[in-house]
Protein backbone atom coordinates (compact mmCIF):
# COMPACT_ATOMS: atom_id res chain seq x y z
CA UNK A 1 0.00 0.00 0.00
CA UNK A 2 2.62 2.26 0.54
CA UNK A 3 4.48 1.56 -2.18
CA UNK A 4 0.85 2.18 -4.34
CA UNK A 5 0.52 5.48 -2.62
CA UNK A 6 4.65 6.77 -3.54
CA UNK A 7 4.08 5.96 -7.19
CA UNK A 8 0.76 8.06 -7.14
CA UNK A 9 2.16 10.85 -5.12
CA UNK A 10 5.18 11.18 -7.25
CA UNK A 11 2.57 11.22 -10.67
CA UNK A 12 0.90 14.18 -9.00
CA UNK A 13 4.06 16.23 -8.24
CA UNK A 14 5.08 15.40 -11.94
CA UNK A 15 1.45 16.54 -13.14
CA UNK A 16 1.94 19.77 -10.84
CA UNK A 17 5.33 20.57 -12.36
CA UNK A 18 4.59 19.44 -15.70
CA UNK A 19 1.50 20.35 -16.61
CA UNK A 20 1.68 24.34 -16.19
CA UNK A 21 4.61 24.19 -18.68
CA UNK A 22 3.39 21.85 -20.95
CA UNK A 23 0.02 23.77 -21.19
CA UNK A 24 2.06 27.53 -20.98
CA UNK A 25 4.44 26.63 -23.58
CA UNK A 26 3.82 28.04 -27.04
CA UNK A 27 3.52 26.14 -30.46
CA UNK A 28 5.93 26.89 -33.48
CA UNK A 29 3.40 29.82 -34.72
CA UNK A 30 2.32 31.37 -31.47
CA UNK A 31 6.38 31.25 -30.77
CA UNK A 32 6.70 33.11 -34.09
CA UNK A 33 4.26 35.47 -33.71
CA UNK A 34 5.02 36.40 -30.21
CA UNK A 35 8.79 37.01 -31.42
CA UNK A 36 8.24 39.27 -34.12
CA UNK A 37 5.00 40.98 -33.51
CA UNK A 38 7.50 44.13 -32.53
CA UNK A 39 9.07 44.44 -35.54
CA UNK A 40 5.60 44.44 -37.63
CA UNK A 41 4.30 46.96 -35.13
CA UNK A 42 7.14 49.08 -35.49
CA UNK A 43 6.56 48.97 -39.50
CA UNK A 44 3.14 49.75 -39.32
CA UNK A 45 4.06 52.62 -37.92
CA UNK A 46 6.86 53.59 -40.16
CA UNK A 47 5.14 52.81 -43.34
CA UNK A 48 1.44 52.36 -42.88
CA UNK A 49 1.30 48.52 -43.72
CA UNK A 50 -1.09 46.56 -41.10
CA UNK A 51 0.77 44.68 -38.52
CA UNK A 52 -1.62 42.35 -39.22
CA UNK A 53 -0.63 41.98 -42.21
CA UNK A 54 2.97 42.03 -42.44
CA UNK A 55 2.73 38.76 -39.14
CA UNK A 56 0.66 36.82 -41.19
CA UNK A 57 2.67 37.00 -44.92
CA UNK A 58 5.55 36.50 -42.37
CA UNK A 59 4.42 33.70 -40.27
CA UNK A 60 3.43 32.02 -44.10
CA UNK A 61 5.83 33.12 -46.73
CA UNK A 62 8.63 31.61 -43.89
CA UNK A 63 6.42 28.57 -42.58
CA UNK A 64 6.73 29.69 -39.09
CA UNK A 65 10.82 31.05 -39.39
CA UNK A 66 11.59 27.09 -40.38
CA UNK A 67 12.03 27.37 -43.99
CA UNK A 68 15.32 27.84 -46.31
CA UNK A 69 15.27 31.64 -46.80
CA UNK A 70 14.09 32.16 -43.03
CA UNK A 71 16.89 30.00 -41.65
CA UNK A 72 19.65 30.46 -44.20
CA UNK A 73 18.98 33.91 -45.99
CA UNK A 74 16.90 35.55 -43.08
CA UNK A 75 14.16 36.20 -45.51
CA UNK A 76 10.51 35.90 -44.31
CA UNK A 77 8.50 37.23 -46.77
CA UNK A 78 9.69 35.38 -50.11
CA UNK A 79 11.17 38.56 -51.70
CA UNK A 80 12.82 38.11 -55.05
CA UNK A 81 16.53 39.22 -55.89
CA UNK A 82 15.22 40.67 -59.68
CA UNK A 83 17.93 43.19 -61.71
CA UNK A 84 16.69 46.30 -58.56
CA UNK A 85 18.26 44.41 -56.11
CA UNK A 86 22.04 45.13 -55.13
CA UNK A 87 22.01 42.90 -51.93
CA UNK A 88 23.62 39.55 -51.14
CA UNK A 89 20.97 36.37 -53.04
CA UNK A 90 20.19 33.57 -51.76
CA UNK A 91 19.01 30.17 -54.54
CA UNK A 92 16.10 28.04 -53.43
CA UNK A 93 12.89 26.18 -55.15
CA UNK A 94 9.37 27.96 -55.79
CA UNK A 95 6.80 26.76 -56.99
CA UNK A 96 8.99 24.42 -58.88
CA UNK A 97 11.81 27.00 -60.51
CA UNK A 98 14.88 27.44 -58.92
CA UNK A 99 14.61 31.12 -58.58
CA UNK A 100 16.79 33.84 -56.61
CA UNK A 101 15.59 35.45 -53.59
CA UNK A 102 16.81 38.37 -51.35
CA UNK A 103 19.20 37.63 -48.50
CA UNK A 104 19.74 39.46 -45.35
CA UNK A 105 21.85 40.35 -42.36
CA UNK A 106 19.07 39.23 -39.96
CA UNK A 107 15.31 39.47 -39.71
CA UNK A 108 14.42 43.54 -38.80
CA UNK A 109 15.96 43.93 -42.45
CA UNK A 110 13.51 41.19 -44.26
CA UNK A 111 10.57 43.28 -42.33
CA UNK A 112 12.19 46.74 -43.42
CA UNK A 113 12.66 45.37 -46.83
CA UNK A 114 9.31 43.93 -47.17
CA UNK A 115 7.85 47.68 -45.95
CA UNK A 116 9.59 48.97 -48.50
CA UNK A 117 9.21 46.75 -51.10
CA UNK A 118 5.27 47.05 -50.78
CA UNK A 119 5.61 51.12 -50.40
CA UNK A 120 7.92 51.30 -53.52
CA UNK A 121 6.00 49.36 -56.17
CA UNK A 122 3.28 51.09 -57.70
CA UNK A 123 1.32 47.81 -58.05
CA UNK A 124 0.38 48.04 -54.40
CA UNK A 125 -0.35 51.93 -54.46
CA UNK A 126 -4.72 50.88 -54.05
CA UNK A 127 -3.47 48.90 -50.45
CA UNK A 128 -2.51 52.31 -48.92
CA UNK A 129 -5.98 53.75 -49.81
CA UNK A 130 -7.03 51.33 -46.96
CA UNK A 131 -7.98 51.93 -43.81
CA UNK A 132 -5.16 50.53 -41.30
CA UNK A 133 -7.70 48.15 -39.68
CA UNK A 134 -8.99 46.67 -43.12
CA UNK A 135 -7.23 43.40 -42.67
CA UNK A 136 -9.49 41.58 -45.40
CA UNK A 137 -9.07 44.78 -47.91
CA UNK A 138 -5.38 44.24 -47.51
CA UNK A 139 -5.68 40.96 -47.99
CA UNK A 140 -7.38 40.81 -51.39
CA UNK A 141 -5.88 43.10 -52.46
CA UNK A 142 -1.98 41.56 -52.02
CA UNK A 143 -3.55 38.38 -53.56
CA UNK A 144 -4.84 40.37 -56.82
CA UNK A 145 -1.54 42.73 -56.88
CA UNK A 146 0.50 39.41 -57.78
CA UNK A 147 2.24 39.05 -54.27
CA UNK A 148 2.01 35.36 -54.31
CA UNK A 149 0.90 32.50 -57.12
CA UNK A 150 -1.83 30.98 -54.74
CA UNK A 151 -5.47 31.93 -55.34
CA UNK A 152 -6.10 31.34 -51.53
CA UNK A 153 -3.67 33.53 -50.13
CA UNK A 154 -5.73 36.02 -49.19
CA UNK A 155 -8.06 33.47 -47.21
CA UNK A 156 -5.14 32.06 -46.00
CA UNK A 157 -3.43 35.06 -44.47
CA UNK A 158 -7.34 36.16 -43.35
CA UNK A 159 -7.54 32.74 -41.74
CA UNK A 160 -3.45 33.46 -39.85
CA UNK A 161 -4.95 36.56 -38.33
CA UNK A 162 -8.12 35.89 -36.99
CA UNK A 163 -6.79 32.29 -35.69
CA UNK A 164 -4.07 34.45 -33.45
CA UNK A 165 -6.31 37.69 -33.17
CA UNK A 166 -3.72 39.62 -34.81
CA UNK A 167 -5.90 42.46 -35.74
CA UNK A 168 -5.52 43.50 -32.03
CA UNK A 169 -1.99 45.18 -33.22
CA UNK A 170 -3.61 47.56 -35.89
CA UNK A 171 -6.87 48.54 -33.42
CA UNK A 172 -4.77 51.37 -31.84
CA UNK A 173 -2.33 52.87 -34.77
CA UNK A 174 -2.85 55.94 -36.89
CA UNK A 175 -2.87 54.97 -40.69
CA UNK A 176 0.28 56.88 -42.29
CA UNK A 177 -0.29 57.50 -45.91
CA UNK A 178 2.60 57.06 -48.71
CA UNK A 179 3.01 60.60 -48.58
CA UNK A 180 3.94 60.33 -44.99
CA UNK A 181 6.06 57.49 -45.30
CA UNK A 182 8.23 59.47 -48.27
CA UNK A 183 8.24 62.85 -46.45
CA UNK A 184 10.70 60.62 -44.12
CA UNK A 185 13.03 59.71 -46.53
CA UNK A 186 15.31 62.75 -47.43
CA UNK A 187 17.72 61.04 -49.65
CA UNK A 188 15.72 59.73 -53.29
CA UNK A 189 16.59 55.82 -53.59
CA UNK A 190 17.98 54.70 -57.01
CA UNK A 191 16.31 51.27 -57.78
CA UNK A 192 16.75 49.16 -60.63
CA UNK A 193 14.31 47.31 -62.98
CA UNK A 194 15.33 45.48 -66.29
CA UNK A 195 19.02 46.07 -65.60
CA UNK A 196 17.53 49.75 -65.87
CA UNK A 197 17.90 52.99 -63.04
CA UNK A 198 15.01 54.74 -61.76
CA UNK A 199 13.37 56.72 -58.91
CA UNK A 200 10.40 57.16 -57.60
CA UNK A 201 8.37 60.73 -57.97
CA UNK A 202 7.92 62.81 -55.27
CA UNK A 203 4.95 65.23 -54.39
CA UNK A 204 5.99 68.36 -55.99
CA UNK A 205 8.42 67.17 -58.43
CA UNK A 206 8.85 68.55 -61.92
CA UNK A 207 11.31 68.16 -65.16
CA UNK A 208 13.40 70.90 -63.88
CA UNK A 209 13.78 69.81 -60.58
CA UNK A 210 14.48 65.86 -61.80
CA UNK A 211 16.83 67.51 -64.19
CA UNK A 212 18.19 69.16 -61.42
CA UNK A 213 18.91 66.99 -58.69
CA UNK A 214 19.76 64.07 -61.12
CA UNK A 215 21.88 65.44 -63.11
CA UNK A 216 20.10 64.50 -66.39
CA UNK A 217 18.95 66.73 -69.26
CA UNK A 218 14.83 67.80 -69.44
CA UNK A 219 14.50 66.36 -73.03
CA UNK A 220 16.21 62.51 -71.70
CA UNK A 221 13.69 62.52 -68.98
CA UNK A 222 10.99 62.42 -71.15
CA UNK A 223 12.10 60.95 -73.95
CA UNK A 224 13.45 58.11 -71.18
CA UNK A 225 10.01 58.01 -69.79
CA UNK A 226 7.54 58.48 -72.87
CA UNK A 227 6.45 61.40 -71.65
CA UNK A 228 5.44 64.83 -72.98
CA UNK A 229 6.42 68.51 -71.92
CA UNK A 230 2.99 69.44 -70.38
CA UNK A 231 3.07 66.42 -68.01
CA UNK A 232 2.81 66.55 -64.18
CA UNK A 233 4.36 64.04 -61.97
CA UNK A 234 2.44 62.16 -59.38
CA UNK A 235 3.52 60.97 -56.41
CA UNK A 236 4.85 57.34 -57.05
CA UNK A 237 5.62 57.66 -60.94
CA UNK A 238 8.02 55.29 -62.07
CA UNK A 239 11.35 57.94 -63.50
CA UNK A 240 13.40 56.06 -65.96
CA UNK A 241 16.93 57.31 -65.95
CA UNK A 242 18.02 55.11 -68.90
CA UNK A 243 16.37 54.16 -71.96
CA UNK A 244 13.96 51.84 -71.76
CA UNK A 245 14.57 48.17 -73.53
CA UNK A 246 12.36 46.61 -76.31
CA UNK A 247 11.33 43.84 -73.53
CA UNK A 248 11.50 42.72 -69.94
CA UNK A 249 13.60 40.99 -67.85
CA UNK A 250 13.96 37.15 -69.03
CA UNK A 251 11.24 35.37 -66.72
CA UNK A 252 8.83 38.05 -67.61
CA UNK A 253 6.91 36.89 -69.92
CA UNK A 254 3.61 38.29 -69.34
CA UNK A 255 1.74 40.56 -67.50
CA UNK A 256 -2.37 39.67 -66.48
CA UNK A 257 -4.31 42.97 -65.99
CA UNK A 258 -5.71 44.49 -62.86
CA UNK A 259 -8.09 47.42 -62.44
CA UNK A 260 -6.52 50.78 -64.04
CA UNK A 261 -3.68 49.23 -66.26
CA UNK A 262 -2.62 50.89 -69.00
CA UNK A 263 0.02 50.09 -71.77
CA UNK A 264 2.47 53.02 -70.43
CA UNK A 265 1.75 51.51 -67.03
CA UNK A 266 2.85 48.26 -67.51
CA UNK A 267 5.70 49.52 -69.88
CA UNK A 268 6.89 51.57 -66.51
CA UNK A 269 6.41 48.92 -64.39
CA UNK A 270 8.86 46.37 -66.11
CA UNK A 271 10.98 48.88 -68.40
CA UNK A 272 9.76 48.87 -71.68
CA UNK A 273 9.45 51.12 -74.30
CA UNK A 274 5.59 51.92 -74.86
CA UNK A 275 6.36 51.39 -79.12
CA UNK A 276 7.77 47.80 -78.18
CA UNK A 277 4.95 47.10 -75.85
CA UNK A 278 2.55 47.73 -78.96
CA UNK A 279 4.53 45.63 -81.69
CA UNK A 280 4.51 43.04 -78.82
CA UNK A 281 0.68 43.48 -78.26
CA UNK A 282 -0.77 45.01 -81.77
CA UNK A 283 -4.51 43.56 -80.72
CA UNK A 284 -4.61 46.22 -77.65
CA UNK A 285 -3.71 49.16 -79.95
CA UNK A 286 -6.91 50.97 -79.67
CA UNK A 287 -7.42 50.48 -75.91
CA UNK A 288 -7.04 53.53 -73.58
CA UNK A 289 -7.39 51.08 -70.67
CA UNK A 290 -7.37 47.32 -70.60
CA UNK A 291 -9.71 44.92 -69.27
CA UNK A 292 -9.48 43.49 -65.81
CA UNK A 293 -7.74 39.91 -66.46
CA UNK A 294 -5.96 41.26 -70.45
CA UNK A 295 -2.86 39.18 -70.77
CA UNK A 296 -0.19 41.74 -72.14
CA UNK A 297 2.76 39.30 -73.83
CA UNK A 298 6.21 40.97 -72.29
CA UNK A 299 8.81 39.37 -74.36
Amino acid sequence: MRFTKTIVLTIIILFIANGPIAAQSLNESEAYLQKFHPAAVEQMKKYGIPASITLAQGLLESGRGTSKLATRGNNHFGIKADDRWQGDTIHSFDNGRWCIFRRYKDAAKSYEDHSKFLCDNSRYDFLFELEITDYKGWAKGLKDAYYAEDREYDKKLIGIIERYELHQYDSNSKKRTKKETKSTNEKREILKANGLLYVIAREGDTFKSLSKELGISKRKIRKYNDLYKEYTFKEGDIVYLEKKRSKATNGYNFHTTKKGDSLYKISQIYGIKVKSLYKLNPQYESYTTLKVGDVVRLR
